[in-house]
């Protein structure tokens, strides 16, 4: 299981590709990770699918100047500017990386390959036309930290109340492996972030990672239907709390750049939900 999503390690270690911190290799290492390859296809100008190395200095020769990330789910179209077309295929996703300076979108497919005992996993990363137009509910990281502390608040009583299973053996073993991986690499976000951007990244992972084990691992004392619903009640607010505060950390490179003014910002009207 990634602790970030693709599409993040893609846009943090893409900004930074650009902004000249790391080199095309060790970029490309770093949102690979564990994976087996990375390939896009799509690019103008390309046949086939081409590897992550050629495909970013592409995209650097063809205008873009940053990349931000969308995490959307039903009902909540985050980080997307449209067309249609592309918004639908991000929602089935669940996730995508769409360019600043030049109208290109990244969305991942990701499969399992290999004979059973020895599985790797292969990312196909589509490039698809957006449209340049600000993105949809993405808050400050100002407004994402202080959203998050509420709303950690308000989840931790509710889920104390509901006795929801986000505690004993499996979550705090899930919580161990957290910390270990955050120990083993303290850089949660690629060089040339500011450090507030990391401070929310770490801790919107955190709470999505209890928001994920309240949901997978039983139901804790919400045995009727009413305290089921209560719980998801209680639950999915901070979840979309956590994924707005992710979108902003990996978006914040390019909101500071804007704020400087050495990024142009995207006119047009923001999309509505679902557009």
């Amino acid at each position: 299981m990634h602790s970030q999503p693709r599409s993040g390690l893609l846009a943090a270690w893409g900004n930074a590709l650009l902004a000249g911190f790391v080199s095309p290799d060790d970029a490309v290492l770093a949102v690979v990770g564990d994976d087996a390859r990375h390939r896009v296809e799509g690019l103008p100008g390309e046949a086939g699918p081409v590897g992550l190395t050629l495909a970013l200095g592409r995209l650097r020769a063809l205008g873009v100047t940053g990349y931000r990330v969308a995490l959307p789910v039903p009902g909540h179209p985050l980080g997307l500017s449209g067309p249609p077309e592309f918004n639908a295929r991000a929602l089935e996703a669940e996730e995508a990386v769409v360019a600043t300076g030049a109208p290109y979108g990244l969305v991942p497919e990701i499969t399992s390959v290999g004979p059973e005992g020895d599985r790797h996993t292969e990312v196909l990363w589509h490039c698809l036309p957006v449209r340049e137009a600000p993105p949809a509910d993405v808050p400050s990281l100002a407004e994402a930290e202080r959203e998050l502390a509420e709303a950690l608040r308000e989840a931790t009583e509710a889920i104390s109340r509901l006795d929801v299973a986000a505690s004993g053996p499996v979550a705090a073993a899930a919580l161990d492996a957290y910390r270990a991986r955050a120990e083993r690499s303290r850089e949660v976000l690629a060089p040339g972030y500011p450090p507030r951007a990391a401070r929310v990244l770490e801790l919107a992972q955190r709470v999505g990672l209890l928001v994920s084990l309240a949901y997978e691992h039983g139901h804790g004392g919400a045995v009727s239907a009413s305290e089921m619903a209560a719980r998801g009640a209680a639950l999915r607010p901070v979840e979309r709390v956590a994924r707005r505060a992710q979108v902003a950390s990996y978006n914040a490179y390019v909101e500071e750049r804007q704020r400087q003014g050495s990024l142009p910002r995207p006119d047009g009207p923001r999309p509505a939900a679902g557009e």
